[in-house]
């Protein structure tokens, strides 16, 4: 059980955190509302997996990225977004099919996407993924990669070996029907991988789109139920509830000011991992998740350019504490 006034152990390794999955571009519309009422819109680097490797590394710690994109014109302007960013592009693959594209719109809420999907699932595993997740702390993946072959299987076996080798696993079951093949049950597959991983953090409208419309108590209840062993239900401007089966506690949000959520969950994962591998209590890291995606609502697009853990920190009253082993 992880014990929220205490530090996760981490194996230290070479590399803090492996982020695999989708890597694509975000068009966000440049007015509030819905599509329909949309004349523009704004080219943003995207995919939760590279946006946590790429914000991770700004606060402060290791990351590296497996994905896939097109050989076209999108494909480069996220390659060479990565680079801009320090990030190594070696485990991107180009492969022949479109990049993958995602129209979101601007939201003070939750972003209603439109999905364009082509080759973020082209994902295999070889031999330099391999060493990567073995030379990994951590390995983050979403509800993306799962729902298409052939990043399914490569995704299974990831999980295998993480497991075969203490790599603490953190999953966000970001289910969209739409991403899946049609007649296929999504929502069933993606239960079935909970109880396979350490840390799951839904949102509330993931849940609901997981299970059926249901309270937020009785969401957590159902991700115990399957075998979690650490829940993170994101509530919005309500904070969270948090539990580790044993003992369920509310989060507040930091949040005093939202220009745009799209990023957000992906910003409170980049802050959460940092400070566990900085050796952060369980209970500070979930505050810094907050604090770093807080400091994010307040910027458009999904990724920002973010100072150190320690700075945010500072900016929303904590503490330094931490330590690396």
């Amino acid at each position: 059980m992880f014990g929220l006034d205490e530090s996760i152990k981490l194996e230290r390794r070479s590399n803090d955190l492996l982020a695999i999955g989708e890597l694509l571009v975000d068009m966000i519309s440049n007015e509030y509302g819905d599509h329909a009422g949309s004349d523009g819109y704004t080219r943003f680097f995207g995919g939760a997996p590279s946006n946590i490797a790429i914000n991770v590394k700004r606060l402060g710690i290791r990351s590296r990225i497996a994905s896939a994109v097109g050989e076209d014109g999108f494909g480069t302007f996220l390659l060479s977004r990565l680079q801009q960013a320090g990030m190594d592009t070696d485990g991107i693959k180009r492969v022949g099919e479109a990049t993958s594209m995602v129209v979101v719109s601007k939201s003070k809420s939750t972003p209603i996407p439109i999905f364009y999907r082509a080759a973020d699932f082209q994902l295999t595993v070889d031999e330099a993924l391999t060493k990567w997740l073995r030379n990994s702390s951590i390995v983050h993946f979403s509800c993306w990669p799962l729902s298409r072959q052939p990043a399914r299987a490569a995704i299974e076996q990831i999980i295998a070996e993480a497991r075969k080798h203490h790599v603490l696993i953190g999953f966000d079951p970001n289910f969209h029907k739409m991403i899946w093949q049609p007649g296929e049950d999504g929502a069933a597959y993606v239960q079935s991988v909970i109880p396979q991983v350490d840390v799951v953090k839904p949102s509330k409208d993931d849940a609901d789109r997981l299970f059926g419309e249901a309270s937020a108590e009785q969401h957590l209840q159902r991700f115990l139920d399957l075998g979690a062993r650490l829940v993170i239900l994101t509530l919005g401007e309500e904070g969270a509830l948090v539990s580790n089966g044993a003992e369920t506690v509310k989060f507040e949000t930091c949040a005093t000011e939202v220009v745009d959520t799209t990023g957000a969950g992906d910003a409170f994962w980049s802050g959460f991992y940092t400070a566990l591998v900085k050796g952060y209590t369980l209970r500070e890291a979930l505050k810094s998740g907050f604090a770093v995606s807080a400091y994010k609502l307040k910027y458009p697009g999904a990724i920002v350019e973010l100072p150190a853990l320690e700075y945010i920190r500072e900016q929303y009253g904590m503490g330094k504490g931490g330590h690396i082993a």
